[in-house]
């Protein structure tokens, strides 16, 4: 392929062993070029878009192994909820996540033991709202068909693992109009939103350059049997290249930047190291237990992926992955700017208005309450309550439910959804092509110039009840 940025590859989604039918229509190649990247005008902006109120969210769940249990209990706990169905293709996690909500009053239908099932579920007519956490291959043929079955959307990271589900996000959100909504959560940590706070104000200055990270030992988890159903993110590991997932690092800075929002991706390189421990592990384990022989000799991704993305305004990000290291846990969270700067992991959170080093704990309390975002002042605490991640699962789930019942643009539409998982696959491109830079999507197509910022001062809405 010509070192040329404007030259893309259409990169597919592997299918995962066992579950052949829930794969229908996803091309596996990872070849193949994309000839028109701009797939033409918008068909309807959904950037500030507010679909008509819901007084009452009529939720279904579709998947509750690793994250949607949790988000099933969180949801039994926000006001103007009705938890409908309880969707898992296994009945022992159905019943479990229905355990957890006994108590709440919620009585949800339970649908499970059927590959095809969620159709039907997206097909009901007495669901407002399809929340989606399962295996990353199936979050966009599900999150499609539903806003094709006209249900707004909450679909877990990354949302999409090709260019292709990208724009297939894009072009279903917008022609239904309905919300794709990312759930990114670290856009909801405390400390991001403290940040992105003081970035609107002005505290940092033009902020110039950003880095974001997700560093997590996951090596053992990725091998389990009973971790990730029929081994599927090991599955994508063995098969996939770059980084798999983008979206805790890039997400929170994202809205700092104001990225489909003022400013746009231009384009990226990408460098990973080679695979130092994956292989090893495969080959070790399969000399005990035949299950792991379908591993041995795969292209498994490399420890370390380093991305650098340069914006239309000429600012940078830097994104790193690396899932397999025995490193300590890093969601690096750093904002440099023109007056300041403020970082998060492998520190707690810090402020510097200097090269001196970072301001003493007390003005950092200081500055903590002079700039607490108006999400923490309403529901911080009972978020901290709930709990999730430490309050930030549940912030993200309480302004997705409140926006819903409101009519409120929601802060993580269709087109962040789509650029932010769009690194998976552009990454993977530039990775498999010594590291050439590619064009990032404009998935606004234009839009962004006039696009508005996210919304943080709650001006509106805020008035959803928490039931602790």
């Amino acid at each position: 392929m010509k070192n040329n940025r404007r030259d893309f590859i259409k990169l597919g989604v592997p299918a995962i062993a066992g579950m052949a039918s829930l794969f229908s229509g996803i091309n596996p190649s990872i070849a193949g070029q994309i000839p028109d990247l701009n797939r033409g005008p918008q068909n309807f902006n959904m950037s500030g878009y507010a679909a008509p109120k819901l007084e009452t969210v009529r939720i279904a769940f579709i998947g509750t192994g690793n994250r949607g249990s949790g988000a099933v209990g969180r949801m039994s706990k926000i006001g103007g909820v009705e938890i409908k169905v309880i969707c898992d293709l296994r009945p022992e996690k159905a019943n479990a996540a229905l355990k957890r909500i006994e108590a709440s009053g919620q009585k949800p239908e339970l649908v499970t033991g059927n590959t095809e099932a969620w159709k039907k579920v997206c097909e009901r007519d007495d669901i407002d709202l399809i929340y989606i956490a399962t295996p990353w291959a199936l979050h966009t043929p599900m999150a499609v068909y539903a806003m094709d079955h006209g249900k707004h959307v909450c679909t877990e990271v990354p949302a999409a693992t090709s260019i292709e589900e990208c724009w297939q996000l894009v072009e279903s959100s917008e022609r239904n109009r309905k919300h794709c909504m990312i759930l990114e959560n670290c856009c909801y940590d405390f400390f991001e939103l403290l940040t992105l706070n003081m970035a609107r104000q002005g505290f940092f200055g033009e902020i110039v350059h950003a880095e974001g990270a997700y560093i997590h030992d996951l090596l053992a988890g990725d091998f389990s049997k009973e971790k990730y159903y029929d081994f599927w993110r090991l599955r994508m590991d063995a098969s996939r290249q770059g980084n798999l997932y983008p979206t805790h690092g890039l997400g929170p800075v994202s809205q700092v930047m104001n990225i489909n929002r003022g400013d746009k991706m231009d384009y990226l390189v990408s460098v990973s190291s080679n695979d130092f421990m994956m292989g090893d592990m495969a080959k070790k384990l399969a000399a005990n237990d035949d299950i792991y022989k379908q591993f041995v000799g795969k292209p498994f991704n490399g420890n370390m992926n380093t991305t650098t993305i340069r914006t239309n305004k000429g600012k940078t990000i830097m994104l790193q992955h690396d899932v397999t290291s025995p490193r300590p846990y890093s969601r690096l969270h750093l904002l440099s700017g023109t007056k300041g700067t403020a970082q998060k992991y492998p520190l707690p959170g810090k402020i510097s208005t200097g090269h001196e080093g970072w301001i003493s704990e007390e003005d950092f309390k200081l500055l903590e309450k002079k700039y607490e975002p108006a999400i923490v002042k309403k529901v911080g605490e009972l978020a901290k309550q709930v709990g999730g991640h430490g309050g930030m699962d549940f912030l993200m789930d309480w302004h997705n439910i409140d926006c819903l019942r409101n009519g409120l643009p929601v802060d993580q539409d269709v087109y962040d959804a789509a650029l932010w998982s769009s690194i998976f696959p552009l990454s993977e491109w530039s990775v498999k092509n010594r590291s050439n830079s590619i064009d990032v999507p404009d998935f606004t197509r234009g839009a962004w110039k006039t696009n508005t910022p996210v919304d943080i001062t709650l001006s509106k809405g805020g008035n959803t009840v928490v039931k602790v």
